[in-house]
């Protein structure tokens, strides 16, 4: 190697693409390599119509980088499904027209580039782990408590989803040391009982408020009604934290996770900040519970951020 070649200053990065392929929207943003946002953009979903969605997705990735100054960028995706390892389709996608397709290729094939597909939960933790709430922690768990109720692990920086892609996926384990009214649980849409989802979720939280004989509202305007001083609000709130404090310490009990990121629409309720750190040590077993439970820092930009940032910056400069 001449002297020229080891004093040679290393290629930029380039920008890094990440995109939240929604049921109705799709999102994608350009971040710089300093995390920085550059642009960002958002179309209506095709519904029903795959090769539509490829389609308008690829032409959105390529409308940035033509607008932040052309040149290839690395590409994530997240979806709200998984892709399979037996197959390599998507499966348990509520966008259904993906399920049963090899999305990363096709996406890949329209971009002539590889694209990284992960599940939207674990793009969330990506970005809360990279710069987020959790940044700098080695485990975090993201949880998200939305519309349903799911999780992402990150470890060191990288997403872990397992040999068959359902890694956080605690949304379906059963609600820990159910009491009696809470047996067998709630039918959920998986086929089983007594999900945590059934619980935990918005509408799960809004329905069971209704069984325990309040009124009918949605998962929000009962916390709101909680702050507001209404009683049977607060007692249910205080309720739904201890079952949310249950659903965690399983996790925490097999991961030890330094931080644990509350995500989704139920992320914005502040006492659950408060009640957790005291509810958890009757179920963690452990003498002191360290694990940090905090909301994110980016908000609703989690999904699409964590997509951007599914290639390391090392692999994102060879893309």
């Amino acid at each position: 190697m001449d002297g020229a070649a080891l004093h040679q200053k290393p290629k930029p990065e380039r920008p890094r693409i990440g995109v939240d392929l929604g049921g109705t929207k799709i999102e994608a943003l350009a971040l710089a390599a300093d995390g920085s946002e550059l642009v960002r953009r958002r179309v209506a979903t095709p519904q029903g119509d795959y090769a539509g969605t490829v389609q308008r997705t690829a032409h959105l990735v390529l409308s940035i980088e033509t607008e932040i100054g052309g040149g290839e960028s690395s590409v994530g995706v997240g979806i709200p499904g998984t892709l399979s390892r037996a197959s390599g389709v998507v499966k348990n996608a509520n966008s259904t027209w993906l399920n049963g397709r090899p999305l990363d290729r096709d996406l890949g094939a329209a971009l002539a580039r590889p694209v990284r597909v992960q599940n939207d939960a674990n793009c969330f933790a990506v970005s809360e782990a990279t710069d987020g709430a959790a940044r700098g922690a080695a485990i975090v768990f993201g949880v998200i408590l939305g519309t349903g109720v799911g999780g992402g692990l990150v470890i060191d920086g990288r997403v872990v989803d397992g040999p068959m892609g359902v890694t956080g996926e605690w949304g379906h384990n059963p609600l820990s040391r159910p009491e009696a009214d809470e047996r067998p649980g709630p039918a959920c849409y998986c086929g089983r009982r007594g999900c945590l989802e059934t619980f935990l979720s918005g509408p799960g939280m809004a329905a069971r408020f209704v069984e325990a004989g309040g009124p009918s509202g949605t998962a929000l305007e009962i916390a709101e009604a909680a702050r507001g001083g209404d009683a049977r609000a607060a007692a249910y709130l205080e309720r739904y934290a201890d079952r949310l404090a249950r659903g965690l310490a399983s996790v925490i009990n097999v991961l030890d996770p330094d931080v644990i990121v509350l995500g989704g629409g139920l992320s914005g309720v502040a006492m659950l900040y408060d009640r957790l750190p005291t509810l958890l040590p009757a179920h963690v077993f452990t003498d002191r519970v360290d694990t940090r439970i905090v909301p994110p820092v980016h908000g609703d930009s989690s999904g699409v951020r964590g997509a951007a940032w599914l290639w390391p910056p090392e692999t994102a400069r060879r893309v």
